[in-house]
């Protein structure tokens, strides 16, 4: 299986998928059309260098995914609040501009504002509260080695506890439909399928590269480096241990990254607990939401040459037709 490289995530009532330096938002609007938007993506650093050297790039991928991921998800979202607002339509044109360059201003300090907010709580959750829970452990006079142990436990059941935790509640149920429809497009293209509702909805709903999988390599590589923490003052364990995010980020990056491409038999046991996981973040999704899945790969990918020159289809070339594009 050669690997199509496009990425992407569910988003309400819809999906982003990205293909190198552009990415799509699909998304079903209430009154039942799919409204597609493309946008060029813009990365954090523009030097090529940075993003050629190992574990560095992870760390400008995984903050460049969090940025243009809450973008698309607040883009999403404002499908369903201009329903709620169209009834207060200004008065005029001039006022219907200022309205919305204030909302565009208001809507990237959000989406800066909740992907800072996103970490501190996800270092909270996942970092301290262990760290603190295994120190009272140790002060109950536990060694090193079980402080340690007890640290990895709690961290392990937090995060799963959290992901059985939001899978129950409907509304994130929807979203992990559309998470499904997500996965079903990449696999249903990389395993030579003619991109359509049908191929979609028996494909599998699991893939290696997905951010589940990498919150998953994210764990239990921080639960290896933090166990060789070895320091007794309980300030500079928690400065390593905040030091460590980026390392411990970039490091995941080139695991799930290595799992994408490879079929190595010895990668696919390492990815074997993260696709387990995907369980809990996907659903199999409806035709309707496998079509939007659908209207997101094909605005930004040409999943017929990628046929062709994998699988030895011989679709004829496709013809360019413009589309709305972001700038």
């Amino acid at each position: 299986m050669k690997s199509s490289n496009i990425g992407g995530q569910a988003v309400m009532e819809g999906v982003m998928m990205m293909n190198k330096d552009r990415y799509s938002v699909a998304v079903r609007r209430p009154d039942g059309e799919i409204e597609v938007k493309v946008e060029q993506h813009k990365p954090l650093t523009k030097h090529k260098g940075l993003l050629k050297v190992p574990i560095l790039r992870g760390v400008f991928s995984f903050a460049d995914s969090m940025i243009v991921g809450m973008s698309s998800l607040m883009y999403s979202a404002s499908f369903y609040e201009d329903e709620e607002e169209e009834k207060k339509k200004p008065a005029t044109k001039e006022e219907e501009e200022q309205q919305k360059a204030k909302k565009e201003k208001t809507d990237k300090l959000m989406m800066y504002g909740t992907v800072t907010f996103s970490v501190v709580i996800a270092v909270v959750l996942f970092l301290m509260v262990p760290y603190f829970l295994s120190e009272l452990l140790h002060k109950a006079g536990a060694g090193t080695t079980l402080t340690a142990v007890a640290e990895a436990f709690v961290r392990v059941a937090l995060f799963l506890g959290y992901l059985a935790a939001i899978s129950r509640m409907e509304d994130i149920q929807h979203v992990f439909m559309y998470h499904g429809a997500e996965h079903k497009c990449i696999n249903c293209i990389e395993h030579g399928l003619e991109l359509n509702v049908e191929n979609v909805l028996k494909s599998s709903r699991e893939h290696k590269r997905c951010g589940t999988s990498f919150l998953m390599y994210v764990i239990v590589i921080s639960i290896i480096f933090f166990m060789f923490i070895r320091v007794d003052s309980p300030v500079l364990k928690i400065v390593i241990r905040l030091l460590l995010i980026p390392v411990i980020a970039g490091v995941s990056y080139e695991f799930i990254r290595l799992a994408g491409k490879s079929d190595n038999k010895l990668v696919n046991l390492i990815s074997k607990p993260g696709l387990m996981l995907q369980h809990l973040t996907t659903r199999e999704p409806d035709a309707e939401m496998a079509e939007v899945a659908i209207a997101a790969v094909e605005a930004v990918f040409d999943w017929r040459a990628y046929l062709n020159e994998n699988f030895g289809y011989t679709y004829p070339a496709k013809t360019e037709k413009k589309e709305h594009e972001e700038p």
